[in-house]
């Protein structure tokens, strides 16, 4: 009987593809079977609903036609609505329309035999006047029928009409349908089929055709290589990827929870574990060190049907007890590799703060569980400490495993007791080792309290090493362990060396720091504290230095006479202190060369001879620093012609932005740096209309890293065309958009607004070459001078005389007066002749010689200014000033 019964048995299918296959079409036929009966229901009652509706809308027409209640009042209704009704169902598609009296007796009747019989049913509803379908049973046949009374023009109920489809009529509309239904049952049934069958093809490709004892055979065996092994187990796929990973795995190896189908090189492994795990080769028992673990290794590949490998399956063992063997060589190693990455890692900045933070993130936590470092304050700003001087100490830096170190955070101030371990240590003594905090007490004078929660923490022992440089110390640092064994002596040399490798590199910060406080404190004090003042243009500036430190961009407004002002913008090869010497040097020779009223084109030749004989003396005396190359703009603005002359030694051009707010680069010669000319250079000179802006600056504004001049220079003439007018405005935002962040070479902006000199504040006349003219010259001067109202008492009048006078002397002609109400008085005296006055000591009784000395005297300045066709003499005077204040 077993027997037979294991045949019985056979058919079921014995795969678990194949049964779940079985399961889905039963599971389909099933819900199809239940659809199919659903929608022949509804389709049904959808027919029905529709023949209550045609035939409702049939009786209401027909009982709403006119002549119907007329008729039904008639003396022979038959004869006058049996037409009408015939035609009524013929037209609408019903079976039947018929007319009923109050007692329900037909007038009209698809059967004439039916006429003047009383039709069945209860006409009740419609005797009240209400409309209704009904599915009617009975005589002369089964039907939808629908009842509507004919009422009258008060309302009253004056006949019924009745209109319907026979039930075999509704039926056979359903039974057209139900082809179409069978085959749409059909249609689904086989596309479910297929999609079962797809499935199931590839669960059998999956499941290999086993069947369920198999594959709970397999899980269970599965369950155990994962989580019940003592053996790690990887399974690799042929693409790089783990596959499978067992929990045993996890553990040697570190992984994280998401490490099943990542790329090995992905689950931070060393690159010589995954080399070894991706390799086409198989491995017996090689020895890795992973994650402070020693793992014998070993790796075969697998192969389907025999086409190459296609992944492989790696084991592993702890052999840890191996370190115990190989430990001191292990400790030799990691500080040889501390050492190393102390050398490459330690002093990458020239900050003293940043360095001594280099130092705590390079051992932790390889070396210490958390470290500090202390500095003399003195260093922090770049001096060097004194020994035997008593210095506050600044705790710089705080790196390890807790929050909030308890024993004084990073930036406070720290006082060390005399008997303190640390002062001992800051006193120039060697390292000290304390094994063990508990029992120790003098590392505890400095915060007995912070003290006791660096015990509670677990900390147990602390080595204190100077940052010795140059043989002074610098400052102290502390190693900390709490987790880590205790430190031993064999740990102090190591430490030595680390803390002595960072003093050099704090003590190169700290020079660096000194020289770079010392360079800005000079570029400081030769660049202008404040713009001098003059009427001529608003002015505004920046000065940004660069990342690299100080640099030799400079600027300055300089007041000239005739009103006149000088903007000047220069830029000194190279950063540093000797950069802002150079500068500092530049621009007093640019000062000292305006003051003699030289033009721009003058004013450069002479700076680049200047710049020449240096770089000559500096060669000679054997210094590598030159001034050759520096570059320089130079303009001089006159407010009273509304021009400017503009020349420029290699820098870039000056940019005018006109009142409309349209702006251009200034067309002018670009010249050769300082110290290159071999030509005479070369001056342009442009009309500058009252309230336009120029703009100089220096080359670092325009380069940057990805920028070259060219699409500087475009991008700041698109920031120029759209700032307000004012220049503190203007400068901030070409700074915003233009200044990069970090840059290696510093900025120098200057911005200026151009005023127009008022008309009605000039006066000028011809004079003749004639003595007897100075007098009349001199009257009309004076009373342009009551015009404006100015009262300089006999002064003004005797410095005319004087100056008309030599030029009618000594001049030569024509010869013009021009005067210039100003913040001051100017007076000046053009001639033709380019003689250069001086003042002599005239003796007792000399006739002449006293005139240039009397305005030297009478003046505030005075001086002499050459033009193309002459010169100019000039004196300047306060509206204050009268003859004896002068005097």
């Amino acid at each position: 009987m077993s027997g037979v019964s294991a045949v019985r048995r056979k058919p079921w299918p014995q795969s678990v593809a194949a049964q779940v296959f079985v399961l889905q079409l039963l599971v389909m036929l099933l819900l199809a079977v239940l659809s199919d009966v659903t929608l022949v229901y509804e389709t049904r009652s959808q027919t029905v609903r529709g023949a209550r509706h045609q035939a409702l809308a049939v009786a209401a027409g027909f009982a709403s036609s006119p002549g119907v209640a007329a008729a039904l009042k008639g003396p022979n209704p038959t004869a006058a609505l049996q037409p009408q009704a015939e035609e009524a169902r013929q037209t609408s598609g019903v079976d039947f329309v018929a007319v009923l009296n109050r007692d329900g007796v037909r007038y009209t009747d698809v059967r004439p035999d039916l006429i003047g019989k009383r039709a069945t049913g209860d006409f009740g509803r419609a005797l009240d006047g209400e409309s209704y379908t009904e599915l009617f049973r009975g005589a002369p046949t089964d039907a939808v029928r629908a009842v509507v009374p004919v009422t009258d023009a008060d309302g009253t109920v004056t006949g019924l009409v009745t209109a319907g489809l026979e039930i075999s009529t509704v039926s056979g509309t359903f039974n057209r349908q139900l082809p179409l239904l069978a085959a749409g049952a059909a249609g689904s049934l086989a596309l479910a089929t297929g999609a079962a069958w797809l499935v199931s093809r590839r669960l059998r490709r999956q499941t290999h055709g086993l069947g369920p004892t198999e594959v709970t055979r397999m899980y269970e065996h599965h369950d155990a290589v994962l989580h019940a092994a003592r053996e790690g187990v990887l399974v690799i796929g042929a693409d790089g990827r783990l596959s499978l990973v067992n929990d045993e795995a996890r553990r040697l190896l570190q992984l994280p929870a998401d490490a099943e189908h990542r790329p090995l090189r992905d689950l931070g492994l060393p690159d010589s574990m995954v080399r070894l795990l991706a390799s086409d080769r198989s491995v017996d028992d090689a020895v890795q060190p992973v994650g402070g673990r020693l793992l014998a290794v070993n790796v075969r590949r697998t192969s389907r049907g025999g086409h190459g490998p296609a992944g492989g399956v790696a084991t592993l063992r702890d052999t840890t007890e191996l370190r115990a063997l190989a430990g001191r060589a292990e400790v030799a190693h990691e500080r040889l590799e501390l050492l190393y990455r102390a050398s490459a890692e330690i002093g990458s900045t020239l900050d003293v703060a940043r360095t001594a933070e280099e130092l705590a993130d390079l051992v932790v936590p390889q070396f210490a569980d958390v470290v500090t470092v202390d500095l003399f304050d003195v260093v922090l700003r770049g001096e060097e400490p004194v020994p035997g001087v008593a210095s506050s100490v600044r705790r710089v830096a705080v790196r390890g495993a807790v929050e909030a170190w308890p024993f004084h955070e990073a930036g406070s101030s720290l006082e060390y007791g005399p008997v303190a371990e640390q002062r001992r240590t800051m006193d120039g003594e060697d390292a000290v080792l304390v094994s063990d905090l508990a029992q120790s007490q003098d590392w505890r004078v400095p915060d007995p309290d912070g003290a006791q929660e660096v015990l509670r923490l677990g900390f147990h022992s602390l080595l204190a090493v100077p940052l010795r440089a140059r043989g002074v110390v610098l400052g102290l640092v502390m190693f900390w362990r709490g987790s880590q064994p205790p430190f031993q002596p064999d740990d102090v040399s190591p430490a030595e060396e680390l803390s002595a490798r960072a003093a050099v590199c704090i003590d190169n910060a700290r020079r660096y720091t000194r020289e770079h406080a010392t360079a800005v404190s000079l570029q400081r004090s030769l660049l202008p504290l404040d713009l001098p003042r003059q009427d001529a243009v608003d002015a505004a500036h920046r000065y940004l230095p660069a990342q690299s430190g100080v640099g030799g961009d400079w600027f300055d407004v300089i007041p000239l006479s005739g009103a006149r002002v000088a903007l000047v913008v220069g830029d000194v090869v190279g950063h540093g202190l000797q950069a802002a010497a150079t500068m500092g040097r530049l621009r007093t020779a640019v000062l000292t060369f305006s003051a003699l009223d030289l033009t721009p084109e003058d004013l450069l030749f002479s700076l680049d001879q200047l710049v020449t004989r240096v770089d000559a003396a500096y060669q000679a005396g054997g210094e590598g620093h030159t001034i050759t190359g520096a570059t320089l703009v130079y303009a001089v603005y006159d407010p009273t012609s509304g021009r400017c002359a503009v020349a420029r030694a290699g820098h870039p051009p000056p940019a005018l932005v006109l009142p409309d707010g349209s702006a251009e680069f200034v067309d002018a010669p670009a010249n050769l740096p300082l110290g290159l000319g071999s030509v005479p250079f070369q001056t342009t000179d442009i009309a500058v209309p009252p309230g336009s802006r120029l703009v100089l600056y220096t080359d670092g504004l325009l380069e940057s890293r990805g920028r070259t001049i060219d699409t500087g220079m475009e991008l700041l003439r698109s920031v120029l065309t759209d700032t307000e007018p004012d220049p503190e405005s203007t400068c901030h935002a070409v700074v915003e958009a233009m200044a990069p962040t970090g840059s290696h070479d510093d900025v120098a902006l200057l911005v200026t607004r151009t005023r127009g000199f008022p008309a009605e504040h000039i006066a000028q006349w011809d004079v003749p070459a004639d003595f007897e003219a100075v007098g009349a010259v001199r009257a009309q001067c004076m009373r342009q001078l009551e015009s404006w109202a100015l009262d300089t008492g006999f002064t003004t009048e005797l410095i005319l005389s004087e100056l008309i006078t030599n030029a009618v002397r000594y001049g030569t002609p024509p010869i013009t007066v021009r005067l210039l109400r100003h913040h001051v008085l100017i007076c000046e005296v053009y001639d033709a002749s380019s003689t250069a006055p001086r003042v002599v000591q005239a003796a007792e009784f000399d006739e002449g010689g006293r005139g240039l000395f009397l305005v030297a005297q009478l003046a505030e300045r005075w001086g002499v200014r050459y033009t193309g066709d002459g010169k100019v003499i000039w004196a300047e005077q306060s509206f204050t000033q009268d003859l004896g204040t002068a005097l």
